[in-house]
């Protein structure tokens, strides 16, 4: 049983009876015993450990950790301090430089102060064999962030979607509240940002829509 110390416990209470979910831990169990995986099994769920239900403003919906060593930390996009930013985090953060004009490169690549500001950092497989991106695909996962997602739908209090990339944009049939916005955009990859990624001022329209419902803007700076 997974404990998130938070509102999520009861919300997700159910799920990890589920047969998906009774399968996906045991070939988790097998692969961790016998190889490389990220994030650190204690570190799978720091999502929702570091942004409760209630607490959510933004949801930023990844694909998978990344699977360098050291890299991965339960955060969509997110590695540690003393880990150099990947290049769609630099990408995000070039963004966030010319939409809202904070300044975040040349720091670090830690977000554990969005997932604090409201920001769910959540990917839509939680897990990854090393030096193997999507190795963990159909594994199971895409059921329980899906439903994660189902969870959020039906929350009464607005929050925004950010959905980047095919693999997020999937997410969007589970979406159906029209309290939520939902903003869209290409992946901050190198391969794909300049498509639609650079310029979408996702940023500040998550604030101003923030705003407009009576809730506290994000803070978009890591330091």
């Amino acid at each position: 049983m997974v404990n998130f110390n938070n509102d999520w416990d009861e919300l997700l209470k159910g799920e990890f009876e589920k047969d998906y979910y009774v399968q996906l831990r045991q070939k988790l169990i097998n692969e961790y015993r016998t190889q490389r995986i990220y994030p650190n099994m204690y570190d799978i769920y720091n999502a929702m450990k570091y942004t409760s239900y209630d607490a959510v403003k933004c949801v930023i919906i990844g694909q998978d950790p990344y699977h360098g060593a050291g890299q991965a930390h339960g955060l969509s996009f997110s590695v540690r301090k003393g880990i150099a930013p990947p290049p769609s985090l630099v990408n995000i953060f070039k963004e966030i430089r010319d939409d809202v004009g904070i300044d975040n490169l040349g720091k670090h690549g830690e977000l554990t102060k969005w997932a604090q500001e409201g920001v769910l950092l959540l990917n839509s497989v939680l897990t990854v064999r090393a030096d193997q991106a999507r190795s963990h695909r159909g594994l199971g996962w895409e059921n329980f962030t899906t439903d994660v997602i189902k969870l959020l739908n039906e929350r009464e209090k607005p929050m925004v979607f950010m959905l980047w990339g095919g693999d997020a944009k999937a997410k969007q049939q589970f979406i159906t509240n029209p309290k939520h916005l939902i903003l869209k955009a290409a992946h901050p990859s190198p391969l794909s940002a300049y498509n639609g990624f650079f310029g979408c001022r996702h940023f500040s329209k998550a604030n101003a829509f923030l705003r407009a419902n009576g809730m506290e803007e994000i803070d978009w700076s890591i330091d």
